[in-house]
């Protein structure tokens, strides 16, 4: 029992070292990429950014190409896996809409380098690949319009084109790898919030009562909203 325990738990340290270091990995690699482009980044340069060997670096990785694969599927397969099993949980459209914001607002304010550097890179990528970002990012796009096509059929929202709405959407989210800075100015939580309330404020019919949108909890709410605009006005 005790060496399967002991065994159990080297494993389990293995594996949170290696997540570490490929997270590290990523975050070096995606710098670079940035700043001398794909083709002007070799291995050796991720490697002494990493401050290991060539072929200690050939433990986690293969190629460049393996890893601009790994940060395409991370970057457009991560956020549409989130939002499927959100889907799936059958919540009502005004809390999946809410919900699909804060996923994909998260992630975009968790890694914005990420995303801006697979934007930027996209004239780059490989045939298949592009392929596989293209095939993700309309299946992240159809999967909001459906949610929002579903709660104007349910009266719940608007009757509006589903497909315009839903890349106002997806624009307002992926925009905030743009100006959002960790660290900075603003919280992620704060941001990821007010955007949620903003996509659902915008699709909601007027005479769709919200869940929590009358009610002292809901004034209160607004005070606090009220009262962080204050704070953020002053401070300029």
């Amino acid at each position: 029992m005790s060496g399967n325990g002991t065994g159990r738990k080297r494993g389990a340290a293995s594996t949170a070292r290696r997540e570490l270091v490929e997270n590290e990995l990523y975050e070096q690699a995606t710098r670079l990429f940035a700043e001398r482009g794909f083709a002007g980044t070799s291995l050796q340069d991720i490697a002494d950014a990493l401050g290991i060997t060539r072929p200690a670096l050939y433990y986690y990785v293969k190629s460049k190409d393996e890893l601009l694969a790994r940060l395409v599927t991370e970057v457009t397969n991560g956020p549409l896996d989130e939002l499927t099993a959100l889907v799936a949980r059958g919540l009502d459209p005004v809390a999946t809409l809410r919900g699909i914001v804060e996923v994909l607002v998260g992630r975009r304010a968790g890694q914005p380098e990420r995303f801006r550097l697979l934007i930027r890179s996209e004239a780059e990528l490989p045939e298949e690949l592009a392929e596989a970002y293209d095939q993700g990012r309309r299946a992240v796009l159809k999967t909001i319009a459906g949610v929002i096509d579903d709660g104007a059929h349910a009266g719940v929202f608007r009757p509006v084109d589903a497909r315009v709405a839903a890349l106002g959407v997806l624009g307002m989210c992926n925009w905030v790898a743009w100006w959002f800075h960790p660290g900075g100015r603003y919280s992620a939580e704060g941001v990821i919030e007010q955007l949620a309330d903003m996509a659902v404020a915008a699709l909601v019919r007027p005479d769709h009562h919200v869940p929590g949108g009358n009610g002292p909890a809901a004034a209160i709410k607004l005070l606090r909203q009220d009262l962080d605009h204050l704070e953020r006005i002053l401070d300029i």
